[in-house]
């Protein structure tokens, strides 16, 4: 009679599953560096301007007040 396993493999670091659909449908709004239009870009859209092709692309800064503590 062999001995059971007392080990059991988890890996307590493992990433979370995505949900279905969610992730991939998600759309950002990028500035072109060349030229300064807005452009919305998806997940799997290549960064590049449509305007002008550019390929630099900038995320807009945030309007929100953010502060931190400094110790």
């Amino acid at each position: 009679m062999s001995a059971p396993n007392r080990y059991t493999q988890q890996n307590p670091n493992s990433m979370p599953d995505r949900p279905n659909g969610t992730e991939s449908n998600k759309q950002v709004a990028y500035l072109c560096g060349d030229c300064g239009v807005s452009s919305v870009l998806s997940l799997n859209d290549p960064v590049r301007c449509k305007e002008c092709g550019h390929r630099v692309m900038y995320k807009p800064r945030t309007h929100r007040i953010v502060q931190f503590e400094a110790r």
